[in-house]
């Protein structure tokens, strides 16, 4: 073999060693890799094929973000909508189960990114009844959801399996251990098996095992998301991530370097040190400092989905026990929210499950009623919650907007969420897969082991949830900016 030769030969194989241990790259700078659709782990019972429904006169807002169409017509057949658009434009079958739209808005099933259990089997179908049709738990076995599912129906699940951390964990019981890249492959391995959409990596996993999750996810055909607090937002989002759970995931990316190992050494010390942790980083960031455009910049690029969850964290200034950091670490939270979306981050919606400011059922809702105050328009925080959402899980193919070919997940309000987001607890009825389920009236208090979980999660034993508000009842702006003066829970 000559020396030129044996050079070229060299030159390759170094190039193929490079390759293999090179962190894992986009298609492109511009989004995420390509990945097939998810599908859920239970799919609803289809209707009779031949049966139609026509929702007649009520005001459309398809998920899209265009203007709403009024006194719209949408024909469902089977569990697919066959027809949606203006009444003049769109007939109506002759024979189909007519539904009196007049003075109701029509939207798409609500799609929630961040949901836990928290030990309430019966919450699942509760919001359900309020709107939701499909929800992602980033952090729960997925057997954990057979009681709930034995109760009747329930949103879509995507789930994601127990979430990957490394010692000493947050919280055991709905973590998977990974000490190294090995282990880190096989768990993903095992927990897409077992039927996860997705998977989620907990904050004291370190940045190259993140990478791992995430390289081995793509290669499964699944998304990786993040819980972080000792990981750099940016670093992880170039290591693979597609998703960052909470605002509250980008703040050691916006302090001096000095502040943020600071929090980082004091959080992997103890677990509990992010609590107050958190409120401290976000009173020192700086919105108009060069580092948060940056990472703005790059998460835009990139097409990295952010969920705030911003009810889980809601401190406010009268409530018990609440502190001057806290309400500015908040208030700037519900900022930088703001500024993410204006530079063009794929901010979506998420519950949290349960949070200190609403009702049992009601966290979705205040979610929404949050980010419009943060500075989104409602119509921006119902694309987030609709088709945007259905891009982060990967099932904008069937779901996420009312059009033709779509999967029939509908949602019918006795008000205008443009004018006041507020409507979104307006729930008259509600679509899955082409069925009716049933009405969401009537008191649903906390069963005992939910108020367990949240006593443990964020709300102090002897505080009981607000009572629920029955749908179409008004809501006063002092009870939406009433603060919450429990400790938020674990967010994640």
């Amino acid at each position: 073999m000559s020396f030129r030769l044996r050079v070229c030969l060299l030159a390759a194989l170094a190039g193929l060693c490079a390759c293999a241990s090179a962190p894992v790259q986009w298609p492109s700078p511009e989004g995420p890799p390509k990945l097939p659709p998810a599908r859920e782990l239970n799919p609803p019972a289809r209707p009779d094929a031949a049966h139609s429904v026509a929702i007649v006169g009520a005001t459309l807002v398809d998920g899209r973000g265009g203007p709403p169409v009024r006194d719209a017509v949408v024909v469902v057949r089977g569990d697919r909508v066959v027809a949606a658009g203006a009444r003049a434009a769109t007939d109506v079958p002759a024979g189909a189960e007519l539904v009196r739209g007049a003075g109701l808005w029509v939207l798409p099933g609500l799609i929630d990114a961040h949901f836990h259990l928290g030990g309430d089997d019966g919450l699942p179908g509760l919001v359900l009844r309020r709107g939701v049709t499909s929800l992602r738990e980033p952090g729960n076995w997925i057997e954990a959801y057979d009681a709930a599912r034995r109760l009747g129906p329930v949103p879509r699940l995507f789930l994601t399996g127990p979430m990957l951390d490394a010692p000493a964990p947050a919280y055991p019981e709905s973590a998977m251990l990974v000490r190294d890249a090995a282990e880190a492959r096989w768990a993903v391995e095992q927990l897409v098996e077992r039927g996860a959409s997705g998977i989620k990596v907990y904050f004291r996993l370190p940045l190259g095992l993140v990478e791992a999750v995430a390289q081995t996810a793509h290669a499964r055909g699944v998304v990786a998301v993040g819980h972080l607090e000792t990981v750099d937002a940016a670093a992880a989002a170039r290591a693979g991530l597609d998703g960052i759970e909470h605002i509250t995931s980008l703040g050691t990316a916006l302090v001096p370097p000095r502040e943020a190992e600071r929090y980082r050494q004091s959080v992997i010390a103890e677990n509990e040190a992010r609590f107050p942790g958190r409120y401290e980083i976000f009173r020192g960031i700086s919105l108009g400092a060069p580092r948060t455009a940056q990472l703005l910049r790059l998460l835009a690029a990139r097409g990295t989905f952010v969920t705030p969850t911003l009810a889980i964290f809601e401190r406010r200034a009268g409530g018990q026990g609440v502190t001057e950091v806290e309400v500015r670490g908040f208030e700037t939270m519900m900022k930088l929210t703001a500024a993410a979306r204006r530079a063009g981050v794929r901010v979506v919606v998420g519950s949290h499950g349960a949070v200190p400011g609403a009702a049992r059922g009601w966290a979705y809702q205040r979610e929404m009623e949050l980010l419009v105050e943060s500075g989104l328009s409602p119509m921006e925080v119902l694309v987030a919650a609709t088709l945007e959402n259905a891009r982060y899980l990967r099932i904008d193919d069937r779901l996420g907007s009312v059009e033709p070919g779509k999967l029939a997940d509908l949602v019918l309000l006795e008000g205008d969420p443009l004018a006041d987001i507020r409507a979104m607890r307006r729930v008259n009825r509600v679509m899955l897969n082409g069925r009716w389920v049933a009405s969401p009236q009537g008191d649903h208090p906390l069963p005992p082991k939910a108020r367990l979980w949240l006593s443990a999660h964020g709300r102090p034993p002897g505080r009981s949830a607000r009572p629920p508000r029955k749908p179409g009842a008004s809501v006063s702006p002092s009870r939406l900016r009433r603060a919450p003066s429990r400790r938020p829970g674990p967010a994640g």
